[in-house]
């Protein structure tokens, strides 16, 4: 028996993906997402569209039109033991700056939720945060965009949003795009 009804001949298992020939069934870990050679193929489509068709509801599609936060990649314990080792020493590992900039956007989207300003923070993350015009294609109205030790300086309150325009370590454009309310984070322990 078929359970995809495709007719399926034989699978091909790439990163978990399994692709049939043009015209079979597309599974994704033994679902059916589609058909291969399909206009609604997901092959091409990258592993978000993947994610949206395994669980529609938990990726934006079949709610009642509200806004929900995005769900936490990086636990709490996690993001705090990043930013204490990053506080003891600024040239952590990369693997902890990464962790403790990903935590950081993740309480800023978290504390200031909203799609009108994307603070970007390479090569680690971005995030879209702060209420206000919607943003959905291209470049958002509101950009902030900085380095990796400047964003944790400004997260733990040892630089402030002042000082790091003014030092040029911050690029911030459009409206709603100053972060000096809604920064530190985690005030610099004294």
């Amino acid at each position: 028996m078929d359970p995809c009804g495709a007719g399926v001949r034989g699978v091909g298992v790439l990163s978990g993906v399994g692709l049939v020939g043009a015209g079979l069934a597309l599974l994704v870990d033994g679902v059916h997402v589609g058909r291969a050679g399909s206009p609604s193929t997901l092959v091409d489509r990258g592993p978000r569209a993947v994610a949206r068709r395994l669980d529609p509801a938990r990726h934006g599609h079949g709610r009642s039109g509200e806004d929900e936060a995005m769900p936490r990649r990086i636990r709490p314990a996690d993001g705090d033991a990043a930013l204490a080792a990053w506080r003891t020493d600024h040239d952590a590992p990369r693997t902890v700056r990464a962790t403790a900039v990903r935590y950081s956007l993740e309480e800023l989207a978290e504390r200031s939720p909203g799609h009108s300003v994307e603070v970007r923070v390479p090569p680690f993350g971005a995030v879209q945060c702060i209420e206000g015009p919607r943003h959905r294609r291209g470049t958002p109205p509101a950009v902030v965009e900085t380095d990796v030790d400047t964003w944790l300086r400004l997260v733990v309150g040892e630089l402030t949003w002042a000082e790091a325009l003014a030092g040029g370590t911050v690029r911030a454009s459009g409206e709603r795009a100053a972060l000096d309310t809604r920064l530190p984070l985690w005030p610099a322990r004294r």
